[in-house]
């Protein structure tokens, strides 16, 4: 007989899948290996139990086994993993549902301010955040959010967070990276980009996302940076990117002129702030791995397949 315990962790199971993820009852039956009648049953007793809502609310035993084995390993403050819905290189949908949810939990609890990094999965967790008004939070946005040819980023979340929940949004209107050290010192000199930084260190909340080395980086594709200034970073051994520091296998930050010139927060105003990443994908475990190993990090959303790699790598 299925405990209590387990039959409710595969009832939440069966419910991201067939609410999130998009399956059939017949695809979730196949996916759990049950027969359709128990995959049906299992959907109902999520919904009766009320754990359906714009959100999926509840816990899976082997999801909150790996936060907590998270949590220990890389001594973060909280961390949600979030169940493996079949998603190629990059679960955008279980980590936008994840991330919405944790902006609404923000918001609800009347957080003061949150600073917002920029990239796909971020866009993604805006993307699935309902509209709700506040006005006891504002956004701030931690990075300058144009390209090189000064468009602005597809994926740069503020303008999209001010319009779902009415909230006071500030952004950097200057590019993520200046041409030279030079000329950021210029830009941060400006009065009113200044005065965003100042609000932006002081932020109770920096949402972020993190970024490979690689040539599928998201600073890339956007055309924040060109591919070949990344070489620098490759060739002193960087891995992982979190608001334009980069980091090697270790967690050690790397020192580079790209880093230098990049319109963001230095590592001294990082260090002491409370920073959650939202990121997942086969592909991004090793540099997600490698800013855990940084200790810059507070908290955590992934999903179960990066959960467990992370672990794996960890041995």
């Amino acid at each position: 007989m299925i405990s209590s315990d387990a039959e409710n962790s595969m009832a939440v199971r069966a419910a991201w899948l067939h609410y999130a993820a998009g399956l059939s009852q017949a695809d979730v039956a196949r996916k759990l290996g049950l027969n359709n009648l128990k995959a049906h049953r299992l959907i109902n007793k999520a919904n009766r139990d009320g754990l359906v809502k714009v959100f999926i609310d509840g816990d899976i035993g082997e999801c909150i086994e790996l936060e907590a084995q998270l949590c220990e390993r890389y001594q973060l403050s909280s961390c949600v993993v979030v169940p493996d819905l079949g998603e190629s290189d990059l679960p955008l949908k279980a980590l936008g549902i994840a991330g919405a949810q944790l902006i609404r939990q923000e918001l609800d609890k009347k957080c003061s301010s949150i600073g917002v990094g920029h990239g796909r999965t971020l866009a993604a967790c805006v993307d699935n955040l309902a509209v709700k008004a506040t006005n006891t939070t504002h956004f701030v946005s931690l990075l300058g959010g144009l390209t090189r040819k000064f468009l602005a980023s597809p994926h740069d979340v503020i303008h999209r967070l001010a319009e779902r929940t009415a909230a006071q949004a500030y952004v950097i209107p200057v590019p993520f990276l200046a041409n030279s050290t030079e000329d950021r010192k210029v830009l941060l000199g400006q009065r009113g980009i200044l005065e965003v930084f100042e609000l932006a260190r002081k932020t109770d909340l920096k949402l972020v996302g993190i970024g490979s080395t690689d040539s599928e980086a998201s600073l890339v594709s956007t055309g924040m940076i060109e591919s070949h200034e990344l070489e620098e970073v490759n060739k002193a051994g960087g891995v992982g990117e979190v608001l334009g520091h980069y980091f090697d296998v270790n967690g050690n930050a790397i020192a580079t002129a790209l880093s230098d010139r990049t319109i963001s927060l230095s590592l001294d105003d990082l260090k002491h702030s409370r920073i959650i990443a939202v990121a997942g994908g086969a592909y991004k475990t090793r540099a997600i791995q490698s800013v855990m190993e940084s200790r810059l990090l507070s908290g955590l959303v992934t999903d179960e397949r990066t959960a467990r790699a992370l672990m794996l790598k960890s041995e």
